[in-house]
């Protein structure tokens, strides 16, 4: 066999290519993996607020604040509680505390009082009445997050399009629920996130 000068330097050329071979099916599987999910921007914590005058401690646990001929708009809160690594914080406490439809805190009782846990996942679901409103305030719930072995935030929720909220000295945007009317009432959704 002849062996041209050509022919030596083509053969020559295409040994690199050679030990590609092998790593095709690699780079192809490379290809078609799925991206990281991103956290959806929940790595800030959920900013602090006052407490406020109403608090009292030793809420009833329940995940419902309605009780019976209560007047108000029903709202069903559903969210969950992140840490700023995008884990789900399962067991973590809310203690829920609000105005009724009148805009007053039942401060001998626990009407509009509560407390639950989230689930493993972080997740809850409260079902209450939208708030009513009182002089100095625009409308709001207030809360207190616990994740286990973790310090307490004290923060507040509040409804966005609120006349109120611009003259309200402590309302802050991003503790704004995203709200919806639905058959039922009122939904809104939060996420808490705790620092890890």
């Amino acid at each position: 066999m002849n062996i041209t000068r050509r022919r030596f330097f083509a053969f020559m050329s295409a040994l690199p290519l050679i030990g590609l071979v092998p790593a095709f099916p690699f780079l192809k599987r490379m290809d078609v993996l799925e991206p990281t999910p991103e956290c959806d921007d929940h790595d800030d914590p959920t900013p602090s607020q006052t407490e406020g005058p109403f608090y009292t401690p030793r809420s009833p646990e329940r995940s419902s604040l309605r009780e019976n001929g209560m007047k108000g708009i029903p709202l069903v809160l559903t969210g969950q509680v992140l840490n700023t690594k995008c884990q789900p914080v399962g067991g973590a406490l809310l203690d829920w505390w609000h105005a009724d439809d009148n805009g007053n805190y039942d401060n001998d009782g626990f009407n509009m009082r509560g407390h639950q846990y989230t689930d493993k996942q972080g997740y809850f679901k409260l079902e209450t009445i939208v708030p009513g409103i009182y002089t100095g305030r625009t409308r709001h719930f207030h809360v207190k997050v616990k994740g286990p072995g973790k310090s307490v935030l004290t923060t507040q929720l509040y409804f966005p399009g609120e006349t109120g909220n611009e003259r309200d000295y402590i309302f802050k945007p991003e503790l704004l629920m995203n709200v919806s009317e639905g058959a039922q009432g009122t939904n809104a959704r939060f996420t808490f996130v705790l620092k890890a």
